[in-house]
């Protein structure tokens, strides 16, 4: 009975994030490229809504996981494959992988009843709708006809801006990462062994 209800879920799923792309391409008249974004657009929409929505700790780190592949689906579609590579080898490969892992080493795997951000509903309600109308009047605003064309920057000449006049920040945000790393495995190894037997 639960195979159903998941074969069940997949298809609602799946019928929601093909939707937009269909409308985009058929009532739109929009290109490929433009049905692909809406599609990866709204799939990141809806896993960002599961991450705070769901209680299950590791089922938020997957849908997480979920919403970093999508944006980096839309940065390939945008002409930058090397944001796009950055965002799976970071996003997905080290942060999200460190964050189940730290998940996965507490002892409670579901949140309880009442969760903090839980109480601020109202107001990040509110929040929200101000910067949905914001984000809105800036894109009613703007003369998308400007930007007709994507800009392809090659990721040869970005890798060398990156490497060559960067490299410093780079480094130092490295060597931060690493800090954090070993202070949180030293702070996880104190506490376990300052617990009782």
């Amino acid at each position: 009975m639960r195979a159903w209800l998941y074969l069940l879920a997949a298809a609602i799923a799946g019928a929601i994030i093909t939707t937009p792309a269909l409308l985009v391409y058929v009532l739109g008249g929009g290109t490929v490229d433009d049905a692909l974004f809406a599609s990866l657009a709204t799939l990141m929409l809806v896993s960002a809504l599961a991450v705070v929505t769901m209680r299950d700790i590791i089922r938020c780190g997957l849908a997480m996981i979920v919403s970093f592949l999508a944006l980096a689906g839309i940065y390939v579609v945008a002409g930058a494959p090397l944001v796009a590579a950055a965002q799976v080898i970071v996003y997905i490969g080290a942060i999200s992988v460190l964050i189940l892992f730290a998940i996965m080493l507490t002892q409670s795997k579901a949140g309880p009843a009442s969760l903090v951000f839980q109480t601020q509903a109202v107001p990040a309600a509110i929040a929200a709708i101000v910067l949905a109308v914001l984000i809105a009047l800036g894109v009613s605003a703007t003369d998308w006809g400007e930007a007709a064309e994507r800009v392809r920057l090659a990721t040869s000449a970005l890798a060398t801006v990156l490497f060559r006049d960067y490299v410093l920040p780079f480094e130092v945000v490295s060597v931060l990462l690493l800090a954090a790393v070993i202070g949180g495995v030293f702070i996880a190894k104190r506490e376990t062994e300052q617990e009782p037997d």
